[in-house]
């Protein structure tokens, strides 16, 4: 069996992969310790022109985690209007965001006290 940790690091690097093929723009992870966040250890953030740009990202990191990593997601919403697409890897959270929408929401700055790392 794999190290946990090895496992999470493969999945980042995947879905950071995976956004870059579809032109994501603005790619950010936001490391969370233990006393910061319960819900995960990483948000994955990135921004897309527009709602087709959006489900062409969100497509790419689901296929290409299904097909290397043989894991689905165990929650995805806002797919239907695709403004703020969530996908949920349970120590992954992915977040793919029409520009406008993640200006407003600000994830980042929600989460300032976290590791933020660009890409």
């Amino acid at each position: 069996m794999q190290n946990p940790d090895i496992i999470i690091e493969k999945l980042l690097k995947t879905v950071i992969q995976s956004i870059e093929d579809k032109k994501g723009n603005n790619i950010v992870s936001l490391e969370f310790t233990p006393e910061q966040s319960s819900i995960c250890e990483y948000f994955v953030v990135c921004d897309a022109e527009s709602e087709r740009q959006v489900k062409a990202i969100t497509k790419s990191v689901h296929e290409t985690i299904q097909l290397e990593m043989k894991m689905k997601p165990t929650n995805m919403e806002g797919l239907d209007t695709a403004n703020w697409v969530l996908l949920d890897y349970f120590d992954i959270i992915v977040h793919i965001f029409q520009r406008e929408s993640r200006d407003f929401y600000g994830l980042e700055k929600l989460w300032a006290d976290a590791k933020i790392t660009n890409y």
